[in-house]
């Protein structure tokens, strides 16, 4: 059946969604009616395309990209920016359930992003999935979340053996713009194991926040989320987990010459001591062979301002002492640092392990 009569409807469209990709300030009625579309077909398209997520209408009633069609675009804008960020913050959250992004739509909202477990049993969202306005997701994102959202900070839903909870993403620190998901089968969590949960994901929200340009974190404006910022010590608990999220970690060295020398590293903590690796090229690492001592520091530039400080020793390591070897400790830097898709440069690289002398965690001023 010859499909050439339909060709045009089909030009514009695309037409259409061309321009809303390339205009991110937004177009007018008057501009998109000399695409040739005539008005009521294009009040019909604009109100489906609305409802699908592919358009949304800004201020002064500008037709501007919606969520599901900036999830089409390549790298270099903010919904693939969110999704790059998700992906390091969820490898690094080392949570055997399925993690998801999900953006409003006008009803509901979308999936963008998921990450998988390893179980073998798990819940998992089909691509692009349009998640229903009673989901954790949509309320979450709902411009009139429940009271009760509100005050305890996230969604959560009970629905068929599944359990799901949504915090929200805030680039100004209170409007909720995306959601961090999570999905597992009921069965496997009780309500004492939730209360560790909920605070890692709501500590990877605040980051996803921060990363985005938020200066704090307090969605909806709630009072005991804005930041104490009292001083006090670091638990052995809380600065192991502090240590698991993806920090950069400034390693502080001595030169020949008697001057210091700081320099960012990827790390990896494993409850007794840290790998770092030097990359080709690293001056560090010839000045850590000459004066193994050293100093890190490794800290979160928003509130509740942790940090952790170290001294002590540095020595290299062969491949053989590093657990699942020199490829295993790439691999999960990589994942952590860069996410799954994450490409490391090529070059040889020597590993060091530090052993601490002295590790003290802070929090607050």
């Amino acid at each position: 059946m010859s499909t050439t009569n339909d060709l045009p409807p089909v030009e514009r469209l695309l037409g259409l969604l061309e321009v809303l990709l390339e205009r991110p300030q937004g177009v007018t009625l008057n501009e998109l009616l000399s695409l040739g579309i005539s008005r009521s077909t294009l009040f019909a398209l604009l109100r489906h395309l609305k409802e699908l997520g592919y358009v949304a209408q800004g201020g002064r009633g500008r037709y501007l990209a919606g969520p599901r069609l900036l999830a089409w675009r390549g790298r270099g804008h903010l919904t693939s920016e969110l999704q790059i960020a998700f992906y390091q913050e969820a490898t690094s959250l080392a949570i055997s359930e399925t993690l998801g992004l999900a953006l409003p739509l006008e009803q509901g909202a979308i999936l963008v992003a998921q990450l998988e477990p390893p179980n073998r049993l798990h819940s998992v969202f089909p691509p692009h999935y349009r998640f229903s306005p009673e989901s954790a997701a949509a309320q979450v994102l709902s411009p009139q979340a429940a009271p009760a959202i509100r005050e305890q900070g996230y969604a959560r839903v009970e629905s068929e053996g599944v359990l799901e909870i949504a915090f929200p993403i805030c680039a100004d620190g209170t409007t909720p713009q995306a959601a961090l998901l999570l999905s597992a089968p009921l069965f496997r969590w009780e309500e004492r194991a939730l209360a560790s949960l909920l605070a890692r994901l709501r500590e990877a929200a605040a980051r996803l926040s921060y990363r985005l340009g938020a200066t704090h974190y307090a969605p909806w404006q709630i009072a005991f989320l804005a930041s104490p910022l009292n001083g006090r010590a670091l638990t052995p608990e809380e600065v192991h987990a502090f240590l698991q999220a993806p920090w950069v970690a400034r390693l502080a060295c001595v030169r020949p010459d008697g001057t210091p020398h700081v320099v960012p590293v990827w790390h990896e903590w494993d409850g007794k001591g840290f790998y770092v690796v030097a990359w080709p090229g690293s001056l560090w690492a010839e000045y850590l062979q000459q004066n193994p001592r050293l100093s890190l520091s490794i800290d979160e530039p928003w509130p509740p301002l942790r940090r952790v400080l170290v001294r002590g020793q540095a020595h290299p390591v062969s491949s053989a002492e590093i657990p699942q070897g020199l490829n295993g400790l790439l691999d999960r830097l990589r994942r952590r640092y860069l996410g799954p898709g994450g490409i490391l440069p090529a070059g040889d690289v020597r590993p060091f392990r530090i052993l601490p002398e002295t590790l003290h965690g802070w929090q607050g001023l």
